[in-house]
């Protein structure tokens, strides 16, 4: 019986991890997270029923089944209502309600300790601090990317932004050594404070085109803040669990940059694509776009061997998933091959574009990753741009003066034809014109994704 905790949490922490690793996979990245889903029931339970002593029932039982009854619902509407356009908003508030969780766990426990009259030993101390100041950072920053993400606030570049930022954390850094010197409750509130000035500050000014960078990164802060609690209660469960989310975090962020071909620190002092107000390509300056339609994009395709779809976020805007699948189905049954080039950095978050096409039942075997699709574009004869834009941009090779020159972009230049679908000529998030869409191998079909493509579908049927 008093190994029935330590079992417990063993199980759970199986979960998260084999969790995890499902979630690599886009053909097994639904029961990972069922598998994980079940690891944390465990770990809940086994706090809520079991001590190092066997069977113990947690005390404020009632308060606590209620608040897991309060969120399980909260959570299943909103999930369950969620828009795939809004869905990385939805990411960006419950990342923030984790380090929200975690900053509370830092002021409960210090409000223990200040209440108990005795000192704090340093390893108890760090802990609690770190989790204060990573967890409140994660919460309002998180707060901050999804006000951007659903256009309620704009990206705001202070002057001297970057010593200011650099202030605000000497600050932190001075106060945290006062409070240890002291124990008084006014340092440990301004740290909270000065946390909570940072993460506006550290999120404020980036651009729109790093979002899907700064939402990984702030995840890797709650899993980091997660840990601290780990720490401070010495519970092995939540302590694998932070770090497996803050590493995993971690790692996906690298891997983002990489695919931008920008380093972190870049994307956190470069301002990419902050309020829209980069130059365009010189390249691009002055051409003149050829618009094609519906019934001639059909007999394009019909008659293709090859067609590669490139999905963006004007394709998750438009909800055109399914219909789009519908014209991938019919371009089959013709006996065309056609695939979806995934970029890395495609839509408004990781694996967005995965997740979208996937609701709509495309078969994995056809989503390629950029590096594996790449040299195939060259033996296409129509390539299908929807919603995309900086993505597929020659100005990432061509133009040293533009803000995305050296991100790696999906070579669709490189094919026969390029068909783009747009509502407008509008810049994409970089806020940069694209030289692709002047090239005479272009043709531009102008209008929401969603009925463009009904047209296309509906022109394939009657040839």
């Amino acid at each position: 019986m008093p190994y029935l905790l330590e079992i417990f949490y063993f199980l759970a922490s199986l979960g998260f991890v084999i969790g995890l690793k499902m979630m690599g996979k886009p053909d097994s990245a639904r029961k990972g997270n069922l598998v994980a889903g079940a690891g944390m029931a465990l770990a809940v339970l086994g706090t809520l029923f079991f001590n190092s002593q066997g069977v113990y029932v947690i005390p404020n039982f009632g308060w606590i089944m209620a608040g897991i009854a309060v969120g399980t619902i909260i959570g299943f509407v909103m999930a369950k209502k969620v828009q795939m356009t809004k869905m990385p908003e939805m990411v960006s508030l419950f990342n923030g309600m984790g380090g929200l969780c975690a900053a509370l766990i830092s002021i409960i426990e210090w409000r223990h300790i200040a209440g108990s009259g005795e000192g704090v030993e340093v390893l108890h101390y760090l802990p609690i601090l770190a989790g204060l100041i990573i967890g409140t950072i994660s919460f309002i920053g998180s707060m901050v990317a999804w006000g951007k993400l659903n256009g309620s606030l704009k990206d705001i570049l202070l002057p001297g932004q970057q010593l200011v930022n650099f202030v605000v954390l000497a600050a932190i850094t001075a106060v945290s050594i006062l409070l240890y010197q002291t124990g008084s409750d006014i340092y440990f509130y301004a740290i909270l404070v000065l946390s909570g000035i940072y993460g506006l500050l550290f999120v404020f000014p980036i651009g729109g085109a790093d979002m899907p960078v700064v939402i990984s990164l702030l995840n890797s802060f709650t899993g980091m803040a997660a840990a601290c609690g780990g720490f401070m209660y010495d519970n092995k469960v939540m302590l694998m669990g932070g770090i497996l989310v803050g590493s995993a975090g971690t790692i996906l962020t690298i891997v983002m940059c990489k695919a931008m071909n920008r380093s972190l620190k870049n994307v956190l002092l470069g301002n990419f694509g902050g309020g829209n107000t980069a130059q365009a390509s010189t390249s691009a300056s002055g051409g003149t776009v050829r618009e094609v339609q519906a019934t001639d994009v059909a007999i394009m395709m019909k008659y293709a061997s090859k067609v590669i779809v490139v999905p963006g976020y004007g394709l998750a805007v438009a909800q055109a998933q399914h219909v789009c699948h519908e014209l991938e189905e019919m371009l089959d049954a013709e006996g065309v091959d056609v695939k979806y080039a995934i970029h890395p950095v495609a839509g408004r978050m990781p694996g967005h574009m995965n997740v979208l096409l996937a609701e709509s039942n495309v078969s994995y075997d056809k989503l390629v990753e950029m590096d594996d699709i790449n040299s195939e574009f060259a033996t296409t004869d129509v390539v299908l741009v929807v919603g995309a834009n900086d993505v597929v941009n020659p100005a990432a090779k061509t133009d040293p003066a533009s803000p995305i020159y050296g991100m790696p972009i999906l070579d669709v230049e490189n094919a026969k034809q390029v068909i783009v679908l747009k509502r407008s000529m509008k810049a994409g998030y970089a806020g940069i014109e694209n030289e692709l869409f002047f090239k005479d191998k272009t043709g531009m079909l102008f209008g929401d994704a969603k009925d463009s493509i009904q047209k296309l579908v509906n022109e394939m049927k009657v040839l």
